[in-house]
């Protein structure tokens, strides 16, 4: 961390979320180290992770702002306890499971001081392994009836073809930085997802509110991806899935959000699970099913709309 500011240097506050996983948050923050930006706030969250797990990583680093939540509040709920607390001008919220380029603040800060219209930017993602491939180089829209968007690159080896600053559909949660005043403006991210499409739903209503949403490609940073959760894991096809319905409910409007239900339910929900079966993914499939099931039973709930408000 350093303390000595530079002319027009303005304090960027990071936010990021340890969960059980303290050697990828020390990793993280040990590639931060090489982050030559003059005027930076760490505000490390640790969300309900076991006592042994948050103590060492509180060793490795302990001048930084810790927030310890004695339970798991979910991605967006422990966001926002960092977003609560945080100084900065601009805001980082990163993802601990990501290793980042030392140079890829600078070009992030510098387009949101150029560009007052865009409010959140996002780097180039790579993939962790392989490092050459990309994960993200900006989102395409949703489709209103299938809830299904298109990360642009996704999973392309870096031959340049996206070595250009375009406006995004949606920002990355893995990593976004935005203006103090955005997040005063547009408020907290929703907690109802618990996790995935919380970033996607906060992005849209930063859109909502006249905003634009940048990819800016000499930003560069590598995600090891789903560390908390496992890639193809019953826990990542439960709450993704919980997470693109809540979507469609909080962002899709009459009538498309019921051809949008009946496709869902009717088409999507039984072609995904007979896929699970098919390929001997039982738990799989049964957490399909209970995405779906929880969905029905929480779909007039009335608290699925509430937008959490910054309360400083």
């Amino acid at each position: 961390m350093t303390d000595e500011k530079a002319p027009n240097s303005p304090l960027v506050s990071i936010v990021t979320v340890n969960y059980d996983h303290s050697q990828d948050t020390i990793e993280f923050l040990d590639s931060m180290q090489k982050v030559k930006y003059p005027n930076l706030e760490y505000i490390v969250v640790d969300n309900g992770s076991q006592v042994e797990d948050y103590n060492r990583l509180k060793n490795s680093y302990p001048d930084y702002n810790y927030i310890r939540i004695e339970k798991n509040v979910g991605f967006a709920g422990a966001n926002n306890r960092g977003l609560e607390i945080a100084k900065g001008d601009y805001i980082l919220c990163i993802n601990n499971d990501i290793i980042v380029d030392p140079g890829f603040l600078e070009p992030l800060i510098k387009k949101l001081q150029n560009n007052p219209q865009i409010g959140i930017v996002c780097p180039k993602i790579y993939f962790y392994d392989p490092p050459q491939n990309i994960q993200f180089a900006g989102y395409t829209n949703f489709n209103q009836i299938t809830i299904r968007n298109r990360g642009i690159g996704y999973n392309e080896p870096d031959t340049g073809q996206y070595d250009k600053d375009t406006i995004s559909a949606f920002a990355h949660g893995a990593a976004m930085l935005f203006p103090r005043k955005v997040l005063e403006e547009i408020g907290l991210m929703s907690e109802y997802f618990f996790l995935y499409y919380e970033d996607m739903d906060w992005g849209k209503r930063v859109r909502n509110h006249g905003y634009k949403i940048g990819f800016v490609h000499n930003a560069k940073v590598y995600h090891k991806d789903s560390v908390t959760t496992g890639q193809n894991s019953p826990n990542f096809t439960y709450y993704n899935n919980r997470g693109r319905l809540i979507y469609m409910r909080r962002n899709i409007g009459l009538p498309k959000i019921i051809i949008s239900t009946l496709y869902l339910y009717t088409f999507a929900l039984p072609k995904n699970v007979l896929s699970f079966m098919i390929k001997g993914e039982t738990k799989n499939a049964k957490a399909f099913i209970n995405a779906y099931f929880w969905f029905l039973l929480h779909i007039f709930d009335k608290n699925i709309k509430h937008n959490p408000k910054l309360s400083n």
